[in-house]
């Protein structure tokens, strides 16, 4: 029989609908069932396309003795901790806390108040020498909450206590956002930790660490002493990431990491966030160099995301999965991770022939060994095809037939619901493009993914959902870093059309994020100020300031108040933003390649950050004028100029206050350049226009 996971609109709480487990999902029911038979709560936290969430499901949560012991002694709750990283972050701190690291699948004890006293990740179903089984573990804790009540309620007591307030001191830590000395000094400090071998930073597991290199970018771009040394920090990981087998070379987009510090075999998962971010970097490193490899790259991305996560309604799915359902060798069928995607020679022989397939094991490092498992080897190229015209026009063919073949492969699974954040990441990179590389498809994508992120999460009592599913707005509300990332996919959106509503729904949110998420000092809190999870109150809301594999609540939630009080002249979004931005100072001298996004907007604040008001002919038959119009905004848009603001408009309308009072110099399209609404000399010449804001022609 289904349990109560069955009307979710979370995709990971479905795969568990079926498991003889009486699950709950979070909220205040399942803890007031807790207390009523006065048994604690386990907390099984986990996302769709987890691996090893998978195999904990399959060798615990679907066995029957498992699930009589927990409905025994426990009230079991299944956390999606992509629809609720609000859960995801607390239990997460109180993991940390009690073992020393983390990660998924989470496994949290707590009270029935929802106080936790133990934590750890994944549970076999056998003892390991240092790990014991899934069932042992419950069978010790009933005996602790059995026998040793008073000392379980006093140490969940402190552990909370212990938690809370070190998320109140590091919200209300003093400090000031990185000056243009510390953004220096932390490219210093990030250069000693490149992998110069194979490219990125630190060893295994390698992350992709898009923030970081968006950074890095707008540093190359700042003039700095250090500009040089960011851009090859960047160029050198973009590189190293684009030929590896972290990067899927036959149908594009990112895997989320490496298993191994050479990029070789990935952790085959496809996260929406990963790609949007890494679609931008790779734009921006050809926006800056002109190197070919961004343009192809960013373009394969955009691609990719619209082909593989596209859903009906126009949004863009989370995920695709780790593993790939097929027959194993010993005739039963599961989860294989990489199935979808791994060579042997003869497969590329059977697919391509003799002659071009030993020509595509040779390029892509498929070897008869293998790089993977079992002979397989994943795909990377081992030099660059694009160098010799020829070379590249034979990879494109190959690559096209070998696209065909894997398509009648299994595939793996996708976690179709939107997440509120994520997509709007994605029509940030997603409206860039369109408009940098003249792909309007790109362009009209990113306009229907905002329309359906407007229209079906905001409800009808003006909050914001997370997640969306089927068009069906899920039950949680967004959190910090949903209003961030959504303004920031609207304000690249007003750049690149213009429309203001676009900039006034940014502004909105903005407002949203002062009124619901900054307290009385200004530090800034994930979760919203009128939410009602008490259980989430004790355990600490304020936002953790570190960039992880997605730029934290607090950065996006800073770049966004930035750029808006840039079109707007609000001086308290500016000093939101400054003030969001202070945690940044710390991270940016300790630990800069986790405080990637947050550096980039104090780039953006250390150049001003610069505004572009680009005014064209409000003539509807002006041809001529409109073309001129165009060519300043697209040179605007080309601006390398850290955090550069882009508006356009017709004089007269009405128009974000950077475009008012803006008027044609001589009855010609015109753009104005300012820092801090102090405005250069208005120009008419797309080539002064370039120079004032970094465009390469």
């Amino acid at each position: 029989m289904p349990n109560r996971l069955a009307a979710s609109t979370s995709p990971y709480l479905l795969q568990h609908a079926d498991n003889p487990v009486d699950w709950w999902e979070w909220g205040p029911e399942a803890f007031a069932e807790a207390r009523r038979r006065d048994v604690p709560v386990l907390v099984s936290v986990g996302y769709a396309a987890c691996h090893w969430c998978h195999v904990m499901a399959h060798e615990s949560f679907e066995d029957p003795e498992v699930g009589r012991q927990l409905a025994e002694g426990f009230v079991a709750v299944k956390v999606d901790r992509e629809e609720r990283p609000d859960v995801d972050a607390a239990l997460m701190r109180a993991t940390t806390a009690l073992t020393g690291q983390g990660g998924w699948p989470m496994t949290v004890l707590c009270t029935p108040d929802g106080e936790p006293f133990h934590a750890g990740t994944y549970y076999p179903p056998r003892p390991h020498p240092q790990l014991p089984s899934f069932r042992q573990l419950l069978d010790a804790v009933t005996q602790a909450w059995t026998d040793r009540r008073e000392e379980v309620v006093g140490q969940s007591a402190r552990i909370t206590s212990a938690l809370a307030e070190r998320a109140r001191a590091a919200a209300t830590a003093d400090g000031a956002p990185p000056d243009a000395a510390a953004l220096q000094a932390a490219v210093r400090a990030l250069a000693a930790e490149e992998d110069r071998a194979h490219g990125g930073f630190g060893g295994a597991p390698k992350f992709p660490p898009s923030a970081a290199c968006l950074w890095l970018l707008r540093h190359a771009a700042s003039g700095a002493p250090t500009a040089g040394e960011a851009l090859g920090l960047a160029g050198r990981t973009l590189t190293a990431m684009a030929r590896s087998g972290t990067y899927d070379q036959v149908a594009g987009g990112f895997a989320r990491y490496a298993v191994d510090a050479g990029w070789v075999v990935p952790h085959f998962e496809k996260m929406l966030y990963d790609n949007a971010q890494l679609a931008r970097a790779y734009l921006h490193w050809w926006r800056l160099t002109g190197e070919p490899t961004g343009a192809r790259v960013a373009a394969e991305i955009c691609d990719w995301m619209l082909a593989a996560l596209r859903t009906p309604e126009g949004g863009l799915a989370s995920s695709l999965d780790a593993d790939t359902t097929v027959e194993r060798p010993d005739g039963s069928r599961g989860g294989v991770e990489g199935a979808t995607y791994v060579w042997t020679p003869s497969q590329l022989v059977d697919v391509l022939g003799e002659d071009d397939g030993a020509w595509a094991a040779e390029l892509l490092g498929v070897t008869p060994e293998g790089t993977f498992e079992h002979g397989t080897s994943t795909a990377r190229l081992v030099r660059d095809p694009w160098v010799d015209p020829a070379e590249a026009a034979r990879w494109t063919d190959v690559r096209a037939r070998l696209r065909a073949a894997r398509a009648q492969r299994p595939q793996p699974g996708r976690d179709d619901k939107v997440v509120l954040a994520w997509d709007g990441l994605a029509v940030a990179a997603l409206a860039e493009a369109g408009v940098l590389l003249e792909r309007p498809d790109l362009l009209a994508a990113a306009v229907r993914c905002a329309d359906l992120l407007l229209a079906v999460h905001l409800d009808d009592d003006g909050r914001w959902r997370r997640t969306s599913r089927d068009g069906r707005a899920g039950p949680s509300r967004a959190v910090l870093e949903d209003l961030g990332d959504l303004a920031e996919g609207l304000l690249a959106l007003h750049a690149a059309t213009g429309d203001p509503a676009w900039a006034e729904t940014a502004e909105a949110l903005c407002a949203e994020v002062l009124a619901e998420h900054a307290g009385d000092d200004g530090a800034l809190a994930d979760v919203p100020a009128s939410s009602d999870d008490a259980v989430l109150a004790r355990l600490g809301h304020a936002a953790d300031p570190t960039d992880g594999a997605a730029p934290s609540g607090t950065s996006a939630a800073a770049g966004a108040l930035l750029a808006v009080s840039a079109l707007t002249g609000s001086d308290a979004f500016r000093a939101a933003a400054e003030r969001a931005l202070a945690p940044a100072g710390a991270l940016a001298a300790t630990a800069p390649r986790f405080a990637g996004w947050a550096l980039a907007v104090a780039e953006a604040l250390v150049d001003g950050p610069r505004e572009v008001a680009v005014v064209g002919t409000s003539a509807a038959d002006d041809p001529e004028g409109r073309a001129a119009a165009d060519e300043l905004h697209r040179t605007a848009l080309a601006g390398t100029a850290p955090g550069l603001v882009v508006t356009r408009g017709r004089p007269g309308a009405d128009q974000p206050p950077l475009l008012r009072g803006r008027g044609l110099a001589g009855g010609r399209a015109t753009a104005y350049v300012c820092r801090g609404h102090v405005c250069d000399a208005p120009t008419t010449d797309p080539a002064v226009l370039a120079a004032a804001v970094g465009a390469r022609r």
